[in-house]
């Protein structure tokens, strides 16, 4: 009976693990939530369970405000949003070490927020990117920290270009446990 009851909640958490970030509980303390230029909202479930290092780093930055006011530089229509450099170049990073790698099997669909990096598979530090698209070739290759919950509505608003001439910006960017 044990063994029963034990193999029901192990299909339940992988039934529930398996279904799209709206769906799902967030909990707060891993929930970030950004306030765009366009004034609205994007509400991103983190999964320290894929990076635990890149979900801490995020949320270290978020909370020291590092984020705040941080524009959208490299935003490809169809492809991705980039932002979190500070120079607003893509060149930039914050005082913080270059974080490992943290590459996982997770797929890189719509919505997906991945780590940006230079070419080491090691360079990723404070820029990260959202995914507009299904872009499996970036599989296996960046590390994959969370989804949008809700509110791609509002992803797909951020100003496109390389870089855009009027530039969207991240205006606050909150771990959802600090604001409730």
């Amino acid at each position: 009976m044990k063994f029963r009851l034990g193999l029901i909640g192990l299909i339940g958490a992988v039934a529930a693990s398996t279904l799209p970030l709206a769906a799902q509980t967030l909990d707060p303390e891993n929930t970030l939530v950004i306030t765009t230029s366009e004034k609205c909202k994007i509400t991103i479930g983190l999964r320290p369970d894929l990076a635990p290092k890149h979900v801490a780093r995020i949320k270290k930055l978020a909370r020291e405000k590092f984020y705040d006011g941080v524009i959208f530089h490299r935003v490809i229509d169809g492809f991705m949003a980039q932002t979190g450099d500070p120079t607003g170049t893509g060149m930039g990073g914050s005082n913080e070490p270059d974080l490992p790698a943290e590459f996982s099997k997770a797929h890189f669909d719509r919505g997906t927020l991945g780590m940006a990096r230079a070419q080491s598979p090691d360079s990723a530090n404070s820029q990260f990117f959202i995914m507009f698209a299904d872009g499996g070739f970036l599989d296996g290759q960046y590390t994959v920290f969370g989804g949008v919950a809700s509110g791609m509505d509002c992803v797909d608003k951020i100003a496109k270009g390389e870089p855009p001439a009027n530039p969207s910006k991240m205006v606050s960017v909150r771990i959802l446990k600090d604001v409730q």
